[in-house]
């Protein structure tokens, strides 16, 4: 944001490190967060009368610092091996922000393979809350079917779809940015990529996470008539 205010494309070394470390810990919390979310509706729907054994306070905030504990962990762990690499092909990265494939693209080393090993386990793990997200609503859609009462299908739909859109949200865009094949890749293309997955989700989770408050519901209605 500096940079845009100051119309400046620089940033220091110590700079790029910390936007790194930030950027992969605030990625990975957010994504974790997302699948204790979809553990929560699975019980309030599946499970309701288990709710307050199984989540309680205490079990929220256990839940909540597993998952920024893992996030930091994670974002440290990647900051120390990318930055320990030798760089000796320029200082220009072709991105808006200090990302981790553009910054590997810079070393002159060997080393990059622990990068790129750590970036498989970091994939794999993501595809493993996927599945553990999918999984979990395949359940609750299947209790929500069962279902006698058309008013508590209805809450139970309102209060999963929007979490299922910011999850389907980010995890489309980051799969796409990481897994396109690199015949279709190309700087103006991964610009736009990145765009999407750091900047789109979070700017449309508060609109995604009001769809449900009547008195916004009835702010936009009036807008558009």
């Amino acid at each position: 944001m500096a940079n845009s205010l100051w119309d400046t494309r620089a940033i220091s070394y110590q700079g790029c490190d910390a936007q790194v470390l930030f950027f992969v810990f605030f990625f990975d919390s957010e994504y974790l967060i997302l699948t204790i979310m979809v553990y929560d509706r699975y019980i309030a729907i599946c499970k309701p009368l288990h709710y307050r054994n199984l989540l309680g306070s205490r079990a929220c905030a256990k839940m909540a610092a597993a998952a920024w504990g893992s996030g930091f962990l994670n974002a440290v762990l990647h900051t120390a091996i990318t930055f320990s690499l030798p760089f000796c092909k320029g200082n220009s990265v072709d991105q808006f922000f200090c990302q981790i494939p553009q910054i590997i693209k810079l070393s002159c080393s060997d080393a990059y393979l622990r990068e790129v090993e750590l970036l498989v386990f970091s994939l794999s793990f993501v595809f493993g809350c996927f599945v553990f997200i999918v999984l979990s609503y395949v359940q609750i859609f299947r209790a929500v079917l069962r279902m006698p009462s058309e008013q508590g299908r209805h809450k139970a739909f309102s209060m999963c779809l929007p979490h299922l859109a910011v999850v389907s949200l980010l995890v489309s865009t980051d799969m796409f940015a990481y897994l396109k094949p690199p015949s279709i890749s190309s700087l103006s293309l991964d610009l736009v990529v990145s765009f999407l997955y750091s900047v789109l989700p979070p700017a449309v989770n508060p609109l995604i996470y009001s769809m449900r408050n009547r008195d916004l519901n009835d702010a936009m209605r009036k807008l558009m008539t």
